[in-house]
């Protein structure tokens, strides 16, 4: 689990929603595949499509070893009165400082306040953390009874 690269990823993000692109890409992997898919699904992004570093593909491609490396996920971005849905995207867990966190921890971020060094989530906002059973949003994760490592925060 490489948290440089989610921590790439989300600042990319950011900054695609700042230029108002439609669509952005960014690198291929089951973490950041499983991220996006969690922030499709709290309406943050609008589409998750597999492609190359030409574009999204028009027909399922396989990864094989020869094309790995150009792999990459096609995200639809969102506006909303012509601002973005998603206007913040930060890590939690440091790549030099991972925060791994409990149920009762987790109850207390998902009600707002703070735990640790871990502030309150606000109305709007999603946190991400990686499990045992993948990667989660703190409210299912706190509905499965399950804690882990604190991976990054959208709003």
């Amino acid at each position: 689990m490489s948290l440089v690269n989610l921590a790439h990823v989300c600042s990319h993000l950011q900054n695609a929603t700042k230029g108002k692109l439609g669509m952005t890409s960014v690198p291929h992997t089951k973490l950041i595949l499983s991220i996006m898919l969690g922030l499709q699904d709290q309406g943050f992004i609008s589409s998750v499509t597999r492609g190359s570093i030409n574009g999204p593909d028009k027909e399922f491609v396989p990864t094989t070893q020869e094309n790995i490396a150009t792999r990459r996920l096609w995200l639809g971005l969102k506006y909303f009165d012509n601002e973005p849905v998603l206007s913040k995207m930060s890590l939690v867990s440091k790549p030099t400082q991972r925060i791994w966190m409990g149920i009762e921890g987790l109850e207390k971020i998902v009600q707002g306040r703070s735990h640790e060094y871990v502030e309150g989530l606000q109305p709007g906002e999603a946190l991400f953390l990686g499990t045992d059973k993948g990667v989660l949003e703190a409210r299912e994760a706190i509905k499965r009874r399950i804690g882990g490592q604190l991976l990054c925060r959208a709003s």
